[in-house]
């Protein structure tokens, strides 16, 4: 019996050491993921603040052509100035805040898109070069914000998905891991927008 017992008790310590350093592993990969959200949001932030930063720019080169379509330019600045009040703490990311973050963007895409059918009025506009540069930096610019933000969904699709599996959720909800929300389209994307000149 005693040595029944020791065994017993041998088996019972090196199960709770297994399951204390599989707890730990499970925690360091939770914040490692959890920091790699964090960086893929980064970069999203940081393709957006490209865009805004060239905004100003953009509004010079077009007011000193159209200086009648003062309403246009107008709009371009304010909602630059909204989007760029808008900020997300990554540890608290939320479907709330992400959501005010998007509606800022979008307010901005769409008012950066008035301008661009404005700018269809001025012939000797579309040919001026640094018009052009910066027309091609935007979109760019507008392409790498699609890329980022489907970079930031797949990093979080693959942390939700790993804190939600179990056993993995136990230590989750032990240490306040949460989901993590994700970029959706905007309420009538899936329409081509009217462009009329």
């Amino acid at each position: 019996m005693k040595r029944t017992g020791i065994i017993v008790v041998i088996v019972i310590v090196v199960m709770l050491f297994f399951g204390f350093q599989w707890g730990i592993s499970t925690g360091n990969k939770m914040v490692t993921m959890d920091e790699g959200v964090a960086t893929a949001w980064s970069q999203v932030e940081n393709v957006y603040q490209r865009r805004s930063d060239l905004i100003p720019n953009l509004v010079s080169t077009v007011k000193g052509y159209a200086d009648f379509e003062k309403a246009t330019l107008t709009a371009v600045i304010e909602a630059r100035a909204k989007a760029t009040q808008v900020t997300v703490d990554p540890t608290k990311l939320s479907p709330e805040s992400l959501q005010q973050f998007q509606q800022a963007q979008g307010g901005l895409s769409s008012a950066l898109g008035r301008l661009m059918v404005v700018v269809e009025k001025y012939p000797e506009l579309k040919a001026n070069e640094g018009f052009m540069n910066l027309q091609a930096q935007l979109e760019g610019t507008e392409n790498r914000i699609t890329v980022e933000r489907q970079k930031f969904n797949e990093v979080a699709r693959g942390y939700n998905t790993y804190i939600r599996q179990f056993p993995q959720s136990i230590i989750a909800s032990m240490r306040n891991f949460e989901k993590k929300p994700y970029f959706e389209a905007e309420k009538g994307a899936d329409k081509a927008p009217k462009v009329q000149f």
